[in-house]
This record gives C-alpha cells, structure tokens and sequence, in this order.
C-alpha cells in the first residue's frame, strides 16, 4: 500500500495560468507560496522566513472555479498528489518539474469563500 497526498495552506503568487485543451477540458495552473516563520534562537540568532513555492495544477470544473474566483494574494487551502513531469525546453535543456495535482481546494480569502471538490 502507498499514499501520495499534499495538504498545503499557503498565498497565490500570481494569477492563474488557464487554458483550455481540445475537446474543451480546462486546465488552470497557480503558483502557491507557503512559508515557515523565522525565529531567534536562544543565543540571539535569528533564522529567517523560509519560503517554498509550490506549483499547482486544476483540471476541469476545479479549473474553471480557479479561472473565476482564484486571484494573486488570495489564501488557499488544497488537497492533492505530489506528480514530477520531465520535458526538454527551447535551448534543449532537459528540466524537471515537481507539481501538486489538486483534487480538492478551499478559498479562505473572505471574499471568495467556498469549498470545492473534484
């Protein structure tokens, strides 16, 4: 038995990428940043903010909430599985991506509010 399953909490850097594919299937891409908070150690150290940035794939209906109501700055809250991709990029560098395929999203942004699965 395995699982692979990624709870992130984190603020969406920049708007959503979207775009539909053949047959009409929208696909949304965001970059979503979750950070751990610096502190200061007993001996006066500090250790700064570490930030990761995380990113995410929608497909779908999911996609298309994202494409509406999904904006830079908003907080999400998303369920999903951990998927690395290779691909080959115009110079001819071979690249690998890590990616978090969301299955489930909720929007905490007081705005946007609302739970959304797949």
């Amino acid at each position: 038995m395995s699982v692979n399953k990624v709870i992130l909490l984190g603020n969406v850097g920049k708007d959503p990428e979207v775009r539909y594919m053949d047959g009409g299937i929208c696909v949304a891409q965001v970059s979503l940043a979750t950070t751990d908070r610096g502190y200061t150690l007993q001996n006066g150290t500090q250790v700064p903010d570490r930030t990761e940035w995380h990113n995410l794939v929608f497909w779908r209906g999911l996609a298309e909430t994202v494409e509406k109501y999904v904006h830079k700055g908003d907080k999400l809250y998303v369920e999903g599985k951990i998927r690395t991709r290779s691909y080959d990029d115009k110079m001819g560098v071979h690249r690998t991506i890590t990616e978090i395929y969301v299955d489930s999203m909720e929007m905490l942004t007081k705005a946007a509010a609302t739970t959304t699965n797949v």
